[in-house]
């Protein structure tokens, strides 16, 4: 079973693939490319956020997968392909790097430099630190409450649905 934090990754790299293209056209205006020091920034507010380690977990995890679905019928390839996975492993590793630059440019289209310095400057403070280290476990439990959550809710509103068809006249 997969647990939530990769579910929750998984989860943001299906949205990112599944956006329409129509998403791209509502961004916002081109601005001048930011300084290097507006992207460092950024960039800071995506690692120091915990953003980054979901793009740098998705290679190994993908790594991974092409592994198991190429060995799974070509046991014969698994000590040849280890090793090919291992050798290109740095290469998509830099690839990870790129989707933080995006991030980061995208936080510079949506967020002030003055904004920026305001939330790294939280990441970085005990609180900021709390915050990123108990999202995982938060996540997991919030998951957890909201499945029974959605499942009362389903069970009152069907409740109350079969109540107002049955003064309608309708048994359902």
């Amino acid at each position: 079973m997969l647990s939530l934090s990769r579910k929750v990754r998984c989860g943001l790299v299906g949205l990112a693939l599944a956006a329409p293209p129509a998403l791209a056209e509502q961004s916002a205006p081109a601005a001048p490319a930011p300084s290097a020091a507006q992207l460092t920034l950024a960039r800071d507010v995506v690692i120091n956020s915990g953003i980054a380690s979901s793009f740098q977990i998705i290679i190994p995890q993908f790594l991974d997968q092409i592994g198991v679905t190429l060995t799974r019928t070509r046991p014969e390839l698994i000590s040849d392909l280890n090793l090919v996975l291992a050798n290109i492993k740095s290469e998509f590793d830099k690839k990870a790097d790129d989707m933080i630059d995006t991030a980061a440019r995208l936080y510079l289209q949506r967020l002030s430099e003055k904004e920026l310095e305001d939330v790294s400057a939280f990441y970085k403070s005990p609180s900021g630190r709390k915050y990123v280290g108990s999202q995982p476990i938060l996540m997991n439990d919030m998951f957890v409450a909201m499945q029974a959550w959605s499942q009362k809710i389903s069970v009152d509103m069907m409740t109350r649905v079969r109540e107002e068809m049955r003064k309608k006249g309708h048994e359902l």
